[in-house]
This record gives C-alpha cells, sequence and structure tokens, in this order.
C-alpha cells in the first residue's frame, strides 16, 4: 500500500510520526473503497454458490451470458454499489419519459400548424363562394348549388376560431417557417428519445437481471416499479 493509493496521511513521514507517538492514526480511507464493490462481489459470490430460490428462479429466466454483460456494464460505468445502479435507472427512466413528453409537445404543435394552414387554405378558397350566397341573400337555390363550398367555409371558419383562440391571424409564411422549425425540432427530439430509450432499457435490463439474482423482486418492489 502506497500514499499515492490510500492518500495524505499515509506517506512514510506520516506513518513514522504515529509510530513515535507524534500524531494521531489518520482516518481509514479503505473502507468506503472496500464497500464500493460489494455488489459486484455479491453477485459473483451467488453465482459461485449457486444455492437459494432466488438463484435458482433467476437461473430459470437468465444465463451466464447475460450476467457477464451486466457485470461489465457494471463496471464500465462505475457502478459498484446498488444505489449508484438503482439511481442511474431512475435517472435514465426519467430522461427518457421527458424525450417523450417534449416530442409530444412537439407533434401536437405541428399538428396545430397543419390543421391551421388547411384551415386557412380552405377559408381562403371558399370565401368568394359564401359572399355570393350572402349577395344572394342566403338563397335556397344558391345554397343548394354551392353546399359543399359552403359547408367547407363554414367549417374552416370555425376551425381557425377554435385555433386561433382569439389570437391575430398569422401569416402563411410565417405558419411555413415554423412548420420547418419544429420539424427539426422533432428530429432532433426522435433522435434523443431513441437515444434515452436505449439507455433505459439497457440500465433496467441489467438491474431486472441482478434483482432476480439477488432476490431483490418481492411483491412491494414490483408494485413500486410499477407505479
Amino acid at each position: 500500500m502506497r500514499s499515492s493509493t490510500l492518500g495524505d496521511g499515509y506517506g512514510l513521514e506520516d506513518i513514522r510520526a504515529v509510530i513515535e507517538g507524534r500524531a494521531a492514526m489518520p482516518e481509514c480511507r479503505v473502507k468506503s473503497e472496500t464497500r464500493k464493490v460489494n455488489l459486484i462481489i455479491d453477485i459473483q459470490e451467488k453465482m459461485r454458490n449457486g444455492k437459494g430460490p432466488a438463484y435458482a428462479r433467476w437461473a430459470t429466466v437468465y444465463n451466464l451470458k447475460q450476467m457477464a454483460a451486466a457485470l461489465q456494464y457494471l463496471q464500465e460505468n462505475n457502478l459498484l454499489v446498488y444505489e449508484d445502479l438503482a439511481a442511474k435507472a431512475d435517472v435514465t427512466t426519467e430522461r427518457f419519459h421527458s424525450a417523450a413528453d417534449n416530442l409530444k409537445v412537439t407533434e401536437a404543435a405541428m399538428k396545430h400548424n397543419a390543421e391551421l394552414k388547411t384551415a386557412i387554405v380552405d377559408y381562403a378558397r371558399t370565401r368568394p363562394v359564401f359572399e355570393g350566397y350572402k349577395a344572394k341573400k342566403y338563397s335556397r337555390q344558391y345554397l343548394a348549388e354551392h353546399e359543399a363550398d359552403i359547408t367547407v367555409y363554414r367549417a374552416a371558419q370555425a376551425a381557425m376560431r377554435e385555433r386561433l383562440n382569439g389570437e391575430k391571424l398569422p401569416k402563411m409564411d410565417a405558419l411555413k417557417a415554423e412548420w420547418q422549425t419544429l420539424s427539426a425540432a422533432k428530429k432532433s427530439g426522435y433522435a434523443g428519445y431513441r437515444a434515452a430509450q436505449k439507455d433505459m432499457r439497457e440500465v433496467i435490463a441489467v438491474k431486472s437481471n441482478i434483482d432476480h439474482l439477488l432476490g431483490l423482486t418481492g411483491r412491494d418492489k414490483n408494485k413500486e416499479q410499477e407505479r
């Protein structure tokens, strides 16, 4: 053991001072590092022993190749205590749901934009027909001849009123520019969504594998995960 490994207070002169009574024994730092490898040690020990109902249940579902991948994941991500693994599972799950929610917001805005553009186009196309209907003093004969266009006009007018909700009607160029911005945001957001989904599935699979092996999948724990 060297001072570079154990930290301050464990150099040659520090140890000599403790032996001679000129200094107090420094606080040991090895214990916390030992605790950090408990998860991997527990897993390896459980697999070596191969005993108990928890191991039996795990063995019917998983295999050594999956557990080897899980151990590699823990080491590569420095998840050496169970609490860190559980925290990462929570964080990645929250990130996935956040990405999904943001994507839904963008898609809703795109739907609103598309519906408003359609309503504006329909309104502009059928407005002359409706103006003719008014000029004819709402003639039944005129209505019968142009009923389809008049129906479209009224539906477009109602759609614009509903979607604008009292706001000023935007120009078509502005709506087209907004669509381009939203389309780019959706593309970027979907990439983030897929990445977050991949991360979540990976850590959840590892955690589920370990939970089964260590017998941590009780009824209460399952209910908590469902929530």
